[in-house]
């Protein structure tokens, strides 16, 4: 499955909050941080394949 590009634009409590960058959707999606990559934070470019997110530059 995949590979979805996104961009976290927020961070509320323990969540995430993704936009997807590799088409054009405007909803947001909130993942928690526990499932994001250690180093994450508003700014951060992620690609989820098979399940699991990678930070990418």
């Amino acid at each position: 499955m995949g590979p979805y590009y996104y961009e976290i634009i927020d961070i509320q409590g323990d969540y995430g909050q993704l936009k997807r960058t590799d088409i054009d959707d405007n909803e947001i999606m909130p993942v928690a941080m526990a499932l994001l990559p250690p180093g994450s934070d508003i700014g951060t470019k992620l690609c989820w394949q098979w399940g699991v997110y990678e930070i990418i530059d």
